[in-house]
């Protein structure tokens, strides 16, 4: 039986861990859920939720050898609602110089007794007293040592041979809660839009994006569906990251662009804008839900899509035409580069299956290239960063496809970081960003 849902922070963050942990679903769907069902949530309450959920699942194996060492028989066999309260109160005593360890210890206490009775409630007490008289003074430094401890062996190794030793470190300790990313329609005045959402917004933090000249960051604004300026259209919820990846084409008005893995089309929408009424933009994807859900949301803001193709890239290219003057293939991917968003990928013992999606990948953007004109751009993207499914997926593409040459980006914003290279990643650290790997091409 589900446990209720409360409207205060450690019921919500209990409430995430419960569903990512048991149905494997969105750490940041489930979490945006539950604060929009209690919008009068003080923005201290939820910026507690958000920081107690996303850092419960980022350092819950560390955890959970913490707590293993308190319980005599173990945790391995524990209801798994109790496991999950009892991770956000350690979590607390842990790391959180906010939240006194004895409030920790009460709240975790209730938390138990509520979903299962006052036995596991004291239970929950004497574990977590125990684990409080080892709290540590310099709770930022352990926080860092979980976090680096919890990430599965598997992707370790896999992000140090992306990024080196360092690099890996860097990445996963970057992983804090990312802001929301707001994305002004093409032509529109950045900068008073911001000015409009910091009047609307008094206690929200709103600053410009750094990448995308479109992107501005908003934290402590609440639900961005909410807000007027989104819901007349004026502005769209994307993540700067996304964005940037739809600007690294170089889109311009009056192409034909094919965006290969539309999704559920915010790529698209940001093409359609860029091409302008004197073009068109033409959208793929395996999934027709999604086309016809991409088909609607578009016109919403009248944006359709000239053609919209089902098809299976892995198979052939199916009905979709030659002649594009560029293609983007954002490709489905691990989602590595999402672990702001989704940080239990990080603590997953099984690795992804990497091959598989590699060579998905490869056919994807060897079938995808073949549909733009000789001299036409193609720019390939995914939301990770391991080697795997970068620079692998692009010299075993080259090595397909003799007509493909790497060639410079042909998005401002893109040469503004990546220069003349042919490929650039995209880092939480460096960027403030999710991560990515992007590289492009020319048709020769």
């Amino acid at each position: 039986m589900p446990a209720k849902l409360r409207p205060d922070a450690r019921s919500i963050a209990a409430h995430v861990l419960d569903r990512v942990r048991g149905e494997g679903a969105f750490a940041a769907a489930v979490l945006d859920a539950a604060l929009e069902r209690y919008p009068e949530l003080d923005p201290r309450e939820r910026a507690l939720a958000t920081d107690l959920a996303y850092g419960s699942l980022r350092t819950a194996p560390y955890v959970e050898t913490r707590l293993a060492k308190h319980a005599r028989h173990g945790i391995e066999d524990l209801d798994p609602l109790v496991l999950s309260r009892l991770i956000v109160a350690a979590y607390q005593i842990l790391f959180l110089e906010r939240v006194p360890a004895f409030a920790a210890v009460s709240e975790g206490v209730n938390a138990v007794t509520e979903v299962r009775g006052a036995k596991l409630g004291a239970f929950a007490n004497a574990v977590l007293r125990r684990l409080s008289e080892e709290a540590p003074a310099d709770k930022r430094a352990l926080l860092e040592t979980a976090t680096r401890e919890s990430v599965a062996p598997w992707l370790r190794e896999a992000l140090v041979r992306a990024l080196g030793a360092k690099g890996a470190d860097a990445f996963v300790l970057s992983l804090s809660t990312p802001p929301l990313n707001l994305r002004v329609r093409v032509g529109g005045d950045r900068a008073a839009l911001v000015e409009r959402l910091r009047d609307a917004l008094p206690g929200a933090d709103i600053e410009p994006g750094k990448l995308s000249p479109l992107a501005i960051r908003m934290r402590g604004g609440g639900d961005p569906k909410r807000l007027a300026l989104v819901q007349e259209g004026t502005l769209a919820v994307q993540e700067e990251g996304a964005q940037f990846i739809a600007l690294a084409l170089g889109a311009r008005p009056g192409e034909t662009v094919l965006d290969a893995c539309a999704g559920r089309g915010n790529k698209t929408a940001l093409l359609a804008e860029l091409v302008g009424p004197g073009g068109s933009v033409d959208a793929a994807d395996r999934h027709p839900q999604k086309l016809a859900r991409l088909r609607t949301s578009l016109a919403q803001l009248g944006l359709a899509p000239r053609n919209t193709f089902a098809v299976d890239w892995s198979v052939g290219a199916g009905d979709v035409p030659a002649g594009y003057d560029r293609v983007l293939v954002d490709a489905p991917c691990s989602g590595i580069g999402t672990l702001r968003r989704r940080p239990d990928l990080a603590t997953r013992k099984d690795p992804a299956a990497l091959p598989e999606l590699a060579a998905l990948q490869v056919d994807l953007l060897v079938r995808a290239a073949e549909r733009v004109v000789p001299g036409g751009a193609v720019v390939y993207a995914v939301c990770s960063i391991l080697r795997e499914e970068a620079e692998d997926v692009v010299e075993a593409a080259l090595a397909r496809a003799p007509f493909l040459r790497p060639a410079p980006f042909p998005g401002e914003a893109a040469r503004a970081i990546a220069g003349d290279r042919a490929s650039l990643r995209l880092l939480p650290a460096e960027h403030q960003t999710d991560g990515y790997f992007l590289a492009s091409f020319r048709r020769g």
